[in-house]
């Protein structure tokens, strides 16, 4: 009985991964046509029908890309952008978060449904009188906008919310015990609270620095310089004489762009899995 009740599981796994590989063809497929087109020449990215991989791989397009344009700049503008913004929405949204968690105080309620509307409104309301603040500023063509609208605007709600909703569920007998240690509220907050928000914390990080990669509306909005430009915003820039696409060095381009975006998800999955799912202290 045994041996069949093995070969009866080994067969089921093998069905299941079958069934997995198929499913992941449509999420794989456009990450695989990226890569190996970037490898072609734009008549063959253009063939009818379409080749799986090029005839004669050609890695020139990706020399291309930092000859066009200052793209190095442009992606270490991507970079830092993302890391500082990704920082401090992790800052400002556990502060918040712990405040209308474990503070008490009148309209609390009432402020923070406020605080949620602003995952109803969308940047496209908001982006012509930012535009007019950032001018009145003389902050235009500047990152300055790109780091302290995401940081202190609707796009770090979402992060307060995932914070809010941590700290709401560890027991109060936790900051009773601290209380008797003599700790103040910003010594709870510190040693006590932040200590055990690391999956939430994960998850805000992982969440606000793949929104802020990929944010490409407010470069087009506040840069006009291309030694400012991020990488959303670069990788319109490759035409060519007549505004025609270069489709092969684009393809590199975003090649490039996706490279962090992959190792974020594949080195942090688990974390932010973690974080969503994470609904109280285990054990």
């Amino acid at each position: 009985m045994k041996p069949r009740r093995m070969r009866g599981r080994r067969r089921t796994t093998l069905l299941v991964v079958a069934v997995m590989v198929v499913l992941a063809i449509p999420f794989a497929f456009p990450t695989w046509w990226m890569i190996t087109s970037s490898l072609k020449t734009t008549s063959e990215i253009l063939q009818v029908p379409p080749s799986l991989w090029p005839k004669s791989p050609d890695f020139s397009s990706y020399r291309q890309v930092f000859e066009l344009q200052p793209f190095a700049r442009q992606y270490w503008n991507s970079v830092y952008i993302a890391v500082v913004v990704t920082v401090g929405t992790m800052v400002v949204s556990s502060l918040a978060g712990y405040g209308f968690a474990r503070i008490r105080f009148r309209g609390q309620n009432l402020l923070f449904l406020v605080v949620l509307v602003g995952l109803l409104v969308p940047i496209e309301v908001t982006i012509v009188p930012m535009f007019r603040a950032v001018t009145a500023m003389g902050l235009i063509d500047t990152h300055w906008p790109l780091i302290v609208i995401p940081i202190f605007g609707a796009p770090s709600v979402l992060a307060t919310f995932i914070m809010r909703q941590f700290f709401v569920t560890l027991p109060d007998e936790l900051e009773e015990a601290g209380r008797i240690d003599g700790l103040s509220r910003w010594g709870l907050f510190w040693k006590v609270a932040l200590p055990l928000a690391g999956p939430a914390l994960a998850a805000v990080g992982i969440i606000t620095f793949l929104k802020s990669w990929n944010m490409y509306l407010e470069p087009v909005v506040f840069l006009s310089s291309r030694e400012n430009y991020t990488l959303p915003r670069a990788l319109t820039q490759y035409v060519d004489a007549y505004g025609g696409q270069m489709w092969n060095i684009q393809l590199a381009a975003t090649t490039l762009t996706a490279v962090p975006v992959l190792l974020v998800f594949i080195v942090a999955q688990r974390h932010f899995i973690q974080g969503l799912a994470q609904s109280g202290l285990k054990g």
